[in-house]
């Protein structure tokens, strides 16, 4: 996937999954008393692949 020629849709779901790819917030764990502390569905680059 380290291809230069990738077509737009393909960026627009790769900074997608970027995007989605945070922390938990701190406020939102604040707000809920540290009951909420991991994402679900974060997901690292060596483990777990996307399926674009």
């Amino acid at each position: 996937m380290a291809n230069r020629r990738k077509s737009l849709a393909r960026k627009r779901r790769l900074n997608r999954a970027t995007k989605s790819n945070r922390r938990v917030p701190a406020w939102v764990m604040q707000r809920t008393n540290r009951t909420v502390t991991r994402h679900p569905k974060r997901r690292t680059w060596r483990r777990g692949h996307l399926h674009l």
